[in-house]
């Protein structure tokens, strides 16, 4: 047995573009050549891209794929593992992986357990495969897995069986707050009961409303890790094989991040990847001078840069001059285009124009959500005009619960945090401010009450509960599906409670007519927790 070198090539591919994903992987397997890899590994569909949807059922994919075969075969003197549909002779279509080396196809391996849940809809697409693929390459055995694959004790332990030395497992695995760790301590311990080396390499980058991490990671058998790669980093990582001693040496690790500085980094590369991929020149957003617009901000120029954003101030009556300067001084810190706008004579046009169905009725909601709508309508206005995309503010507890208005604040086409809790964005907040001696976003933007400002005084606690309440029951209800007597069990208030169930479920309309936004959950409105919008369900028990 010889010593040798992998590549992980931790891959962000183009979505449906296979022309361009092939020229990037080619163009990483010449950097690792040069590095002297003997074996180079790609991520799960490396050539089309994870979840490529109804692109899969696309009749000229697989002479796409055809094509990018023939680039590939012109590579030499590497062995290359890598994702691709297989549209096989008997009708099937496989999520499958190739191995190849020197033109010549070694092996495929058809993933034989499909994912039907969460973000996942594999079985619409792919047939099930039924048989391992072991190939043995410098006096080393290896095998290859899929993603789903590796969290199946019975396929990997039949890998195991073949005398299988080394996993490599091709990913396309979705980040979530955590889930980082929890695939590096399971496999950990997978690694250790079956006395197996795996080379886990992941996908990443921003895609519509998934992000996947990358997080690559080699472990040996003994449960040592010898490589941990970079999250949300495009990058090609080597380890080595020492044959004597039967380990992969122990490489340099990324640095943990935290929690915040995980999702922080998460929801720019989200941001970075929806807005360049989709063809915008930049993006544009009102900004209120409150904590959720600040924080979007940040987001996107850490994402695109300040020359790409343009920042909108858009008063009225019941905003607070505190409001005008924070934001006014937040644009100047991050040197971002920005200019306000009164909307005073729009609302009030609005409002002659209502009145004579108006009449003499109360004020409400209504005029609250004229004001929304009037900065919703110049914001697209600037948009259609200028072709930046125009980036909604709102979290996840207000469109929870409904706080927040159709057609007004909702407007845009990518919800940074959306699937952020209120509670969330203050902790980010505070983490971006400590990344700079001066901090980015004012300190009273994140010490003073929330408010809309859409009536005199208004704070957001006049009409919700504080938001460490609210946040906790809302988590309970969502991502724990906990009823309303389960959760009042666990000591909250049980008209609070009971208001917020009722406003969350009374509210799924408009959810769904919101921007998709980067899930960082596992409970993400839309893709996972799809409720019908009318209906009779009693939360109760």
């Amino acid at each position: 047995m010889k010593s040798f070198k992998i590549a992980l090539a931790q891959f962000s591919p183009h979505i449906g573009n296979v022309e361009s994903n092939v020229q990037k992987m080619i163009d990483q397997v010449n950097s690792a050549k040069k590095q002297n890899a003997d074996l180079i590994i790609f991520p799960e569909l490396a050539t089309v891209g994870y979840p490529a949807e109804d692109l899969f059922l696309r009749p000229s994919l697989s002479k796409r794929t055809l094509q990018a075969f023939e680039q590939l075969s012109l590579v030499k003197d590497i062995v290359m593992v890598f994702g691709f549909v297989h549209q096989a002779e008997d009708g099937h279509r496989y999520n499958s992986a190739a191995v190849m080396k020197d033109g010549q196809v070694l092996g495929i391996y058809n993933k034989q357990n499909l994912p039907n849940y969460s973000v996942f809809d594999e079985k619409r697409y792919f047939n099930e495969g039924h048989q391992h693929l072991v190939f043995e390459y410098l006096g080393h055995k290896f095998g290859v897995l899929i993603c789903e694959d590796v969290w199946s004790l019975n396929t990997v332990q039949q890998l195991s069986q073949l005398n299988v030395e080394t996993a490599l497992v091709l990913n396309a695995s979705p980040y979530e707050v955590g889930k980082p760790q929890h695939r590096v301590a399971t496999l950990t311990e997978l690694s250790k009961q079956l006395n197996l080396n795996l080379v886990y390499v992941n996908q990443v980058g921003g895609q519509d409303d998934l992000i996947f991490d990358g997080t690559s990671f080699v472990l040996n058998k003994d449960g040592t890790v010898a490589l941990q790669a970079a999250s949300f980093k495009e990058d090609l990582f080597i380890v080595d094989y020492d044959a004597e001693q039967k380990f992969y040496k122990v490489h340099d690790s990324a640095p943990a991040l935290s929690t915040m500085a995980e999702i922080y980094q998460g929801l720019v590369l989200a941001t970075r990847d929806y807005v360049q991929r989709s063809g915008f020149p930049g993006v544009i957003l009102g900004l209120s001078g409150g904590i959720d617009s600040a924080l979007t901000l940040a987001i996107a120029v850490d994402a695109l840069g300040a020359d790409k954003v343009q920042a909108v101030m858009m008063p009225y009556t019941y905003t607070s001059q505190i409001s005008v300067e924070d934001a006014t001084e937040q644009a100047k810190r991050m040197g971002v285009t920005f200019g306000i706008a009164e909307i005073h004579p729009i609302v009030n046009s609005f409002m002659q124009t209502l009145y004579p169905f108006f009449g003499n009725s109360p004020a409400d909601a209504t005029e609250e959500n004229l004001q929304a709508r009037a900065r919703g309508t110049l914001l697209m206005g600037l948009s259609n005009k200028f072709g930046n995309l125009v980036l909604s503010t709102g979290n996840k507890s207000e469109l929870a619960v409904g706080y927040c208005t159709l057609y007004g604040d909702m407007v845009g086409g990518f919800a940074v945090l959306k699937d952020v809790y209120k509670t969330i964005v203050f902790e980010l907040a505070k983490y971006r401010n400590s990344l700079e001696e001066t901090p980015v976003i004012p300190e009273r933007v994140i010490t003073r009450p929330p408010s809309a400002e859409l009536r005199p005084d208004q704070k957001d606690q006049d009409s919700l509960p504080a938001y460490d309440v609210l946040d906790a029951i809302l988590y309970a209800y969502i991502e724990d599906d906990l009823s309303q007597d389960d959760i009042i069990a666990k000591g909250f208030d049980k008209e609070v409670v009971e208001k917020v169930i009722r406003l969350v479920d009374r509210n799924e309309y408009k959810r769904r007519q919101g921007a998709i936004g980067p899930r960082i959950t596992s409970r993400a409105f839309s893709r996972e927790r799809r409720y019908p919008i009318v209906n009779g369900w009693k939360p109760g028990i």
